[in-house]
Protein backbone atom coordinates (compact mmCIF):
# COMPACT_ATOMS: atom_id res chain seq x y z
CA UNK A 1 0.00 0.00 0.00
CA UNK A 2 2.97 2.55 0.65
CA UNK A 3 4.96 3.88 3.19
CA UNK A 4 2.72 6.45 5.43
CA UNK A 5 4.02 8.76 8.08
CA UNK A 6 1.64 9.83 10.55
CA UNK A 7 1.86 14.01 11.87
CA UNK A 8 0.30 14.67 15.33
CA UNK A 9 0.39 18.17 15.36
CA UNK A 10 0.91 19.37 18.68
CA UNK A 11 1.71 23.00 19.25
CA UNK A 12 2.94 24.28 23.22
CA UNK A 13 1.21 27.74 23.15
CA UNK A 14 -2.26 27.03 23.54
CA UNK A 15 -3.92 30.26 25.06
CA UNK A 16 -7.25 29.17 25.89
CA UNK A 17 -6.05 25.80 27.74
CA UNK A 18 -2.42 25.33 28.23
CA UNK A 19 -0.13 22.56 27.60
CA UNK A 20 -3.81 21.28 26.83
CA UNK A 21 -2.13 18.17 24.33
CA UNK A 22 -0.64 16.76 27.21
CA UNK A 23 -3.76 17.26 29.99
CA UNK A 24 -5.20 14.38 31.60
CA UNK A 25 -8.04 12.65 30.35
CA UNK A 26 -9.41 9.84 32.42
CA UNK A 27 -5.62 9.70 33.88
CA UNK A 28 -3.65 10.06 30.59
CA UNK A 29 -2.25 12.37 28.54
CA UNK A 30 -4.77 13.24 26.26
CA UNK A 31 -2.04 12.92 23.24
CA UNK A 32 -1.40 9.42 24.16
CA UNK A 33 -5.15 8.52 23.05
CA UNK A 34 -4.12 9.71 19.45
CA UNK A 35 -0.90 8.05 19.20
CA UNK A 36 -2.08 4.86 20.84
CA UNK A 37 -4.55 4.60 18.15
CA UNK A 38 -2.32 4.79 15.21
CA UNK A 39 0.23 2.20 17.10
CA UNK A 40 -2.89 0.06 17.16
CA UNK A 41 -4.40 0.57 13.49
CA UNK A 42 -0.58 -0.63 12.46
CA UNK A 43 -0.72 1.61 9.42
CA UNK A 44 2.30 4.00 9.79
CA UNK A 45 5.37 3.03 9.31
CA UNK A 46 6.52 6.21 11.22
CA UNK A 47 4.12 7.78 13.66
CA UNK A 48 5.68 11.49 14.67
CA UNK A 49 4.92 14.84 17.12
CA UNK A 50 5.46 17.83 15.81
CA UNK A 51 6.24 20.25 18.44
CA UNK A 52 7.89 22.95 19.76
CA UNK A 53 7.74 22.05 23.50
CA UNK A 54 10.02 19.94 25.57
CA UNK A 55 7.45 18.86 27.71
CA UNK A 56 4.80 17.34 25.02
CA UNK A 57 8.16 15.80 23.22
CA UNK A 58 9.09 14.29 26.22
CA UNK A 59 5.01 12.66 26.83
CA UNK A 60 5.12 11.99 22.91
CA UNK A 61 8.11 9.83 23.07
CA UNK A 62 7.04 8.13 26.37
CA UNK A 63 4.25 6.95 24.76
CA UNK A 64 6.12 5.39 21.23
CA UNK A 65 6.25 8.75 18.57
CA UNK A 66 8.99 10.18 17.57
CA UNK A 67 10.11 13.49 17.73
CA UNK A 68 13.13 13.72 15.49
CA UNK A 69 12.95 17.68 15.60
CA UNK A 70 11.54 21.04 16.78
CA UNK A 71 8.66 23.19 14.94
CA UNK A 72 9.94 26.24 13.94
CA UNK A 73 8.65 29.47 15.12
CA UNK A 74 6.60 30.10 12.06
CA UNK A 75 4.73 27.33 11.97
CA UNK A 76 4.38 27.61 16.24
CA UNK A 77 2.73 30.49 16.73
CA UNK A 78 -1.35 30.99 16.72
CA UNK A 79 -1.51 32.21 12.70
CA UNK A 80 0.63 28.71 11.57
CA UNK A 81 -2.18 26.60 9.61
CA UNK A 82 -2.09 22.49 10.03
CA UNK A 83 -0.75 22.69 6.33
CA UNK A 84 2.15 24.60 7.05
CA UNK A 85 3.25 22.46 9.72
CA UNK A 86 2.74 18.93 7.56
CA UNK A 87 4.43 21.17 4.59
CA UNK A 88 7.48 21.75 7.39
CA UNK A 89 7.55 18.45 8.27
CA UNK A 90 7.40 16.39 5.32
CA UNK A 91 10.23 18.82 3.95
CA UNK A 92 12.09 17.96 6.80
CA UNK A 93 12.07 14.09 6.69
CA UNK A 94 12.99 14.56 2.60
CA UNK A 95 16.00 16.42 3.38
CA UNK A 96 17.39 13.55 5.77
CA UNK A 97 16.37 11.26 3.00
CA UNK A 98 12.93 9.94 4.34
CA UNK A 99 10.24 10.41 1.91
CA UNK A 100 6.60 8.76 2.39
CA UNK A 101 3.85 7.66 0.12
CA UNK A 102 1.22 8.87 2.56
CA UNK A 103 1.01 11.64 4.99
CA UNK A 104 -1.84 11.14 8.01
CA UNK A 105 -2.40 13.88 10.19
CA UNK A 106 -4.31 12.88 13.41
CA UNK A 107 -5.05 15.95 16.25
CA UNK A 108 -3.35 15.30 19.60
CA UNK A 109 -7.00 16.05 21.02
CA UNK A 110 -8.75 13.37 19.53
CA UNK A 111 -8.98 10.84 22.38
CA UNK A 112 -12.32 9.00 21.38
CA UNK A 113 -10.21 8.21 17.41
CA UNK A 114 -10.37 4.44 16.21
CA UNK A 115 -7.72 2.19 15.05
CA UNK A 116 -10.15 0.34 12.69
CA UNK A 117 -11.42 3.92 11.37
CA UNK A 118 -7.73 4.82 10.19
CA UNK A 119 -7.13 1.27 8.65
CA UNK A 120 -10.71 1.84 6.73
CA UNK A 121 -9.91 5.01 5.86
CA UNK A 122 -6.41 3.98 4.55
CA UNK A 123 -7.77 1.66 2.64
CA UNK A 124 -10.29 3.54 1.18
CA UNK A 125 -7.44 6.12 -0.27
CA UNK A 126 -4.98 3.81 -0.89
CA UNK A 127 -7.45 1.52 -3.32
CA UNK A 128 -9.53 4.39 -4.59
CA UNK A 129 -8.06 5.16 -8.00
CA UNK A 130 -7.37 8.74 -8.52
CA UNK A 131 -7.85 9.71 -4.60
CA UNK A 132 -5.16 12.24 -3.45
CA UNK A 133 -6.77 12.75 0.08
CA UNK A 134 -9.05 11.58 2.36
CA UNK A 135 -10.93 13.53 5.81
CA UNK A 136 -13.36 12.50 8.37
CA UNK A 137 -16.66 14.67 8.41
Amino acid sequence: MGKLLCIIPARGGSKRIPHKNIALFKGEPIISYSIKAVQESGIADEIMVSTDDQAIADVAIKYGAKVPFFRDASTSNDKAGVAAVLVEVVNEYKKRGMEFDYVLSVYATQPLLKPENLVKAFEQLSTTEGAESICTV
